[in-house]
């Protein structure tokens, strides 16, 4: 009698966990938004930034969630310096105007209890424009390494550069930008 009460507690208190809004904090150390653009149509050249702060919070029981992400423009890296320095100049980035992208979201759409979309609003450039960000999949659970409970997963998007303001070398560098994300975030 008392084995069945003790696991229907424990089933009560893991959908009351599951029930409760989650906040998690974004790993810097295992979130990098990376792109990919053609050049001169012959090959995609590829880029991340290497620093990236947030949070996301999710209530699977309610089916919400939000996401707030800051991206230093700075930490921009293509694997080439010279390239890198060009593209945080007021041509592309524009650094020292505006050293940071970010990334706001109150829209989930749910398949079961994961994310599969969020949609909100991408600010680059000073201009604030609607994206929709695709996740897959989305995984949460504990990290064995570290034994922290984590969610990740791949978010990817794409986004035309020229709606931001950013048109240099048009239509010789692509417009088109293909944004991949690997995201995982800590819970609080």
């Amino acid at each position: 009698m008392q084995r069945k009460l003790i696991a229907a507690l424990a089933a009560t208190l893991s959908l009351s966990a599951l029930a409760a809004p989650e906040t998690f904090e974004l790993d810097s150390t295992h979130t990098y938004p990376s792109f990919e653009i053609s050049h001169l149509g012959f090959s995609p050249q590829r880029g991340m930034f290497k620093e990236t702060e947030g949070k996301l919070t999710l209530d699977r029981a309610a089916k919400t969630g939000s996401i707030e992400a800051t991206i230093k423009a700075t930490s921009i890296e293509t694997g080439y310096a010279k390239r890198d320095e060009h593209l945080r100049k007021p041509d592309f980035f524009n650094v020292e105007k505006h050293p940071t992208l970010t990334f706001k979201a109150q829209e989930f759409k749910f398949d079961g209890e994961n994310p599969v979309e969020a949609s909100g609003s991408l600010t680059m450039l000073g201009v604030t424009k609607p994206v929709t960000l695709k996740i897959e999949p989305m995984k949460c659970g504990v990290r064995g390494a570290d034994q922290k409970y984590v969610c990740g997963g791949d978010v990817t998007t794409t986004i035309k550069r020229s709606e931001w303001g950013m048109k240099t070398y048009l239509p010789f560098i692509g417009d088109e930008v293909k944004i991949a994300i690997q995201v995982e975030a800590m819970k609080k």
